[in-house]
């Protein structure tokens, strides 16, 4: 198997398809997901197997065949996709890995989503995801990896949100990591974002740290690029108290959905609010 659409029956595989493509297939009907793919760990043992650094034929024919059925759904010709990393261990209960392995954002072109693939499946030996999964017990020869490909959100706003606090362990808070700009920026650690606290029972917020927000991750031509925040929307909250109010519902439908307290990354394009990733919160004391 190459790959499934996120709707697809089976798509919600771990072992098939990786922790972050098996939960956007199973939230399908709890949230607003961009439509997209997964493209199977079988395919990245047949691109180990060949020994080449090409991608197998047959695999980028279905890869190629997929991004069309994408521009068809979509009503986009030459839609803009983001291309993750989806390992099999990774975003599960014990462990994350979040940003050990490489994502590509406004890749336009079946060629260009086929190198982000391959590019998807060298992080794997990336040596920061190595060290960890050697610092955590997992697994490194026989570690396998999937790729979620989907269509990009144009995002005005990013946010990362958590069901409960991740830094003090209080499960009566819903807090939220936001700025302007793709999600990179906030995920990559490369802005101080604004930071909401909102209490779970009422949805009432109870603080608002307004961040620098001193640059944004941007569409260009050619990928993305960081730009600075102009100076007079970084005294600005990037997100109004309804979206934020929305987010906060958003994590804890997901918290009940999925069992376990939820880590988020979110974007907001005019009025629709997306999700795009969901994991477990790991840092939180059982």
């Amino acid at each position: 198997m190459t790959l499934l659409f996120f709707d697809d029956p089976g798509a919600d595989d771990v072992l098939l398809f990786g922790g972050k493509a098996a939960s956007l297939a199973k939230l399908g009907s709890a949230a607003r997901i961009p439509p997209g793919f997964s493209i199977s760990v079988d395919s990245y043992s047949s691109w180990v197997d060949d020994g080449s650094d090409q991608m197998p034929p047959d695999v980028s024919a279905e890869i190629k065949e997929a991004y069309k059925v994408l521009e068809r759904t979509s009503a986009v010709i030459d839609v803009p996709v983001a291309v993750r990393s989806s390992a099999v261990d990774e975003d599960g209960i014990g462990e994350s890995f979040a940003g050990l392995h490489d994502t590509f954002l406004n890749v336009i072109g079946a060629d260009p989503v086929i190198e982000a693939v391959i590019k998807c499946w060298r992080s794997l030996s990336n040596q920061h995801a190595i060290d960890y999964r050697v610092a955590n017990g997992l697994e490194v020869e026989s570690a396998r990896m999937g790729v979620v490909v989907q269509q990009l959100v144009f995002a005005d706003v990013s946010a990362v949100a958590f069901s409960a606090n991740p830094i003090s362990g209080n499960r009566e808070e819903v807090v939220i990591n936001a700025s302007f700009g793709l999600g990179e920026a906030v995920v990559g650690g490369l802005v101080t974002p604004d930071t909401i606290v909102i209490k779970r029972s009422d949805l009432s917020r109870q603080s608002l740290t307004i961040g620098a927000k001193e640059s944004m991750t941007v569409r260009t031509e050619n990928g993305t690029d960081e730009k600075p925040v102009p100076r007079i929307m970084r005294g600005m909250p990037a997100l109004s108290e309804d979206q934020a109010t929305e987010i906060a519902e958003l994590v804890v439908k997901l918290e009940k959905h999925n069992g376990w307290p939820v880590d988020i990354e979110c974007a907001i394009h005019g009025s629709q609010l997306y999700l795009l990733q969901c994991r477990p919160i790991t840092t939180l004391s059982q």
